[in-house]
């Protein structure tokens, strides 16, 4: 794959993220592509077919643009020029890697695990958290509610309804990454993100009962 469909991408993607400041900018899109660049050397796979997934696996967001079929990854794709089975590969994996709650799957790809990875990669530890408390901010929720407790095992439906608060979120969807990694690579790296979250978490929580 040219290396001009990337830099495309990635001006296609600054203009249609324009203006974001819940964590779905063109920054988390590039640190997903960067990670999921440094899963496949580790891990194999096709490196195009990564690179390409990575960078449009948040066109659509759900969160961002409602259900639209995939509009903006395949009208990039078609003005690119890309195959019509390459547009299948990605849309594809761009479908699979969402969190979902109990409807969450496992990509049938090495290269849409490497690219689920990549993205809930960005979703724990420093930047997590930031990101978290910048979405939950950008909707109006609360950073945490005494007595409102987390709500699990929710189904796609009820995850995507759910206005919890951001606290509650940790322990709804951040927490879980750690063991929802596919690769060997991922889970490595995982590990001290997550060890940072529970931390962080320990610490808001002496904080806001003023034992510290």
């Amino acid at each position: 794959m040219d290396e001009s469909v990337f830099a495309n991408a990635r001006g296609f993607l600054e203009s249609l993220f324009e203006g974001d400041s819940g964590g779905h900018d063109i920054w988390h899109t590039i640190r997903v592509h960067d990670m999921a660049v440094a899963i496949c050397r580790e891990e194999g796979g096709d490196m195009g077919i990564v690179r390409l997934a990575a960078l449009l696996h948040d066109a659509d967001d759900r969160k961002l643009f409602g259900d639209n079929g995939y509009a903006n990854a395949r009208r990039f794709m078609e003005s690119e020029g890309i195959p019509a089975e390459t547009q299948d590969e990605v849309i594809r994996i761009i479908s699979q890697i969402s969190f979902r709650g109990t409807d969450s799957v496992v990509p049938d790809t090495l290269e849409g695990r490497i690219v689920q990875d990549a993205d809930r990669m960005d979703a724990i530890g420093a930047i997590g958290i930031a990101r978290a408390f910048a979405y939950g901010g950008s909707r109006g929720r609360a950073m945490y509610v005494p007595g409102e407790g987390p709500r699990t095992g929710m189904d796609a439906e009820q995850y995507h309804a759910n206005r919890g608060t951001t606290v509650n979120h940790f322990y709804e969807k951040l927490l879980l990454l750690k063991d929802s990694m596919n690769t060997g690579a991922a889970k490595r790296m995982a590990a001290s993100r997550h060890e940072y979250m529970v931390g962080f978490l320990d610490e808001f929580m002496a904080e806001w009962d003023g034992s510290r």
